[in-house]
């Protein structure tokens, strides 16, 4: 993959609705802009040209990813911003089980689908990226999200390729289901 630039976002949360925590909501995101080299062509049935370089892409995002997070990784999403001269899929080509699970290698494991989120658009688009916990997905104090806008991508021939990232669940997380230490961690659900 032709990787045209890449950015990093870090987001600490130390309390929240007047309740501080000893320990911070730490998120953080990867990105790599990309070049797509399918913008602007006629429908493609093969896309395992996006496909098949993912998994690099996945380690070098995800390793990222965990040094800008500075602590281990309890939650992890994924997503894409495709630029105006590709097509949705695109996006989701490149996050493919191949990319999914080079990002669990890159970020120390992890059994539980990664959630994702892909959209079309241009510099100044914003995504919301999916996080969960890593190793259950029943885990509902790790349902969460990592906002982020890229002012200067994806440019129409381009794709943004995301790995987000955090160290807990929600500051004040308070609504049932199990707990991560209740997790079994084997079916990636529970």
């Amino acid at each position: 993959m032709d990787i045209v630039k890449t950015f990093g976002f870090i987001e600490e949360s130390r309390s929240e609705a007047g309740q501080s925590n000893s320990q911070p909501l730490r998120k953080a995101a990867a990105v790599a802009i990309i070049k797509n080299p399918f913008a602007g062509r006629a429908y493609q049935e093969d896309l395992s040209g996006l496909i098949d370089p993912s998994p690099a892409l996945a380690t070098l995002l995800g390793k990222e990813a965990c040094k800008l997070l500075g602590a281990p990784v309890e939650s992890y999403g994924k997503g894409a911003i495709i630029g105006l001269a590709g097509e949705q899929e695109h996006g989701v080509a490149c996050l493919t089980t191949v990319y999914g699970n080079a990002l669990r290698d890159a970020v120390g494991g992890g059994s539980a689908w990664i959630s994702s989120a892909t959209k079309i658009g241009g510099p100044g688009t914003s995504i919301d990226l999916p996080l969960a916990y890593k190793d259950a997905l029943f885990v509902r104090s790790h349902y969460d999200a990592f906002s982020i806008t890229l002012h200067s991508a994806p440019l129409p021939d381009e794709i943004a390729i995301i790995c987000a990232v955090a160290n807990r669940g929600r500051l004040n997380h308070r609504v049932g289901g199990i707990t991560k230490e209740e997790a079994e961690g084997t079916d990636g659900l529970r």
